[in-house]
């Protein structure tokens, strides 16, 4: 019988790697001894016709009482027909089933949001992409233009909340406090939150810490700014002839052609301002935009007769060769001195693309006396005027990239680039009529190639 004299006083025989001791008091209790001095409580017994060996413990950290009333457990669950080492691996898998499960509910809504937008990213335009981070920037970052830093996003607010604590009432709340100072960004976080949350249900990870109708509580729909679109934002008829005529005055040609193709796409700024030479085809007029609903492979709209020639006046500028000066001050700047591949250059922006035409907009518009009217406002005014030309409202629909709004619309119309080119050409084309903008589209196709 075990005493805690005899458990120090074993040793293991000479000749082998590990001795065995059993206790006469407790079954299946034993000793097992390395020529190294080290000593451990193991249990043994059978079940079913075969030896279960297992390990308890080291003498030294266990007590022979505790060790005893380990083994006579051991023996009881062997006795019941339980393997002690299957029991062990559920009562394992259950502990790592909780800690997984605490450590989902303690992850915030920041943490999810950076995997939902890095792991979304390949399925969304670069406008769509950029949103989701602005929308969630904690802002204090030393602004490009201007003084100051940035001012935090409306969803960084909901960053450090735990995905469980993301309820109807606390949305509400941060919906009432965001919208009171800018309720347009309001209402586009809020759609961006929703479709977080529709992510979050339908990812294992995160699946049932958010309710998934959690946005669609009263309160949440009451809290959420109807946001309208601005009164007057748009230019009239009769004020086509003066914005054409201010606008083409602009010294950067390129701020010039931009504003134009604004109004005469009806494009959203961003999907133009980062149109490449390789998305224009002048021989088949066409061009692709990066839409931020259609995501990966964007959409292809008519290149209209007066457009093209202004994007080929562009082309021939942008391969003029660059003047020694011109070259030192691209080489200091680290940029590249091939040509661009932004159809809208610039050479004061960071990524080389155009950045900010408001400025030039807005002098065109003070020197026309016309009201102010945003880059939006361009893109709303091409769907506004496009009415005088009687354009079915698909057609204007899908050359704006906006989603179908009818079943037909959704499921039966596919309209092939030259049906819509024809509706285009004639867009422009009464534009120009109202403009008084006498503009003879003599060059062929194959000239513009």
């Amino acid at each position: 019988m075990f005493t805690a004299a005899r458990i120090l006083a074993f040793s293991c025989e000479s000749d082998k790697k590990q001795s065995f001791f059993w206790d006469a008091k407790t079954s299946g209790l034993g000793l097992r001894v390395t020529p190294g001095g080290a000593r451990s409580y193991v249990f043994e017994s059978r079940l079913f016709g075969n030896t279960i060996r297992l390990t308890i413990g080291d003498a030294y950290a266990w007590d022979l009482g505790r060790a005893r009333t380990e083994a006579a457990r051991l023996k009881t669950l062997i006795d019941d027909g339980k393997d002690p080492r299957e029991v062990r691996a559920e009562q394992q898998a259950a502990h790592e089933a909780r800690r997984v499960e605490a450590r989902r509910r303690d992850v915030t809504v920041g943490e999810a949001w950076d995997e939902y937008v890095a792991s979304r990213k390949s399925f969304w335009s670069e406008r769509h992409h950029r949103d989701h981070l602005q929308h969630a920037d904690v802002g204090g970052v030393k602004k490009k233009r201007g003084e100051g830093v940035t001012r935090p996003g409306p969803l960084a607010e909901l960053r450090p909340v735990k995905l469980d604590e993301l309820t109807s009432s606390l949305i509400a709340e941060w919906m009432m406090a965001q919208s009171k100072e800018r309720p347009t960004m309001s209402a586009l976080s809020f759609r961006l939150l929703r479709g977080f949350i529709r992510w979050s249900a339908d990812t294992a990870a995160y699946q049932g810490i958010v309710p998934v109708d959690v946005y669609k509580a009263r309160s949440v729909k009451d809290s959420v700014p109807r946001v309208r679109a601005k009164d007057g934002d748009s230019l009239q008829r009769e004020q086509l002839a003066v914005w054409f005529k201010n606008v083409r005055r602009i010294g950067n040609p390129v701020i010039s052609a931009y504003l134009q193709g604004l109004l005469i796409t009806g494009a959203r700024r961003e999907e133009l301002a980062a149109i490449r030479w390789d998305d224009v085809d002048f021989r088949w007029r066409s061009l692709t935009l990066d839409d931020k609903v259609e995501g990966t492979g964007g959409r292809t709209i008519p290149l209209t007769p007066y457009l093209a020639s202004l994007l080929l006046d562009l082309k021939k500028r942008s391969e003029i060769p660059r003047t020694r000066r011109q070259t030192g001050r691209l080489m200091a700047k680290g940029k590249t001195l091939s040509p661009p591949q932004w159809v809208f250059a610039s050479n004061k922006s960071a990524d080389g693309k155009i950045a900010e035409p408001r400025i030039a907009h807005n002098e065109a518009l003070r020197l026309a006396q016309l009201p102010h009217i945003t880059l939006h406002g361009l893109r709303r005014s091409f769907g506004t005027l496009s009415e005088w030309v009687e354009v079915p409202v698909g057609v204007v629909a899908q050359i704006q990239g906006h989603k179908p709004s009818a079943i037909a619309e959704k499921h039966y119309r596919r309209r092939p680039l030259d049906l819509l080119r024809m509706w285009h050409d004639k867009i422009e084309f009464w534009m120009l009529m109202q403009a008084r903008i006498d503009f003879q589209d003599t060059q062929d196709s194959t000239e513009l190639a």
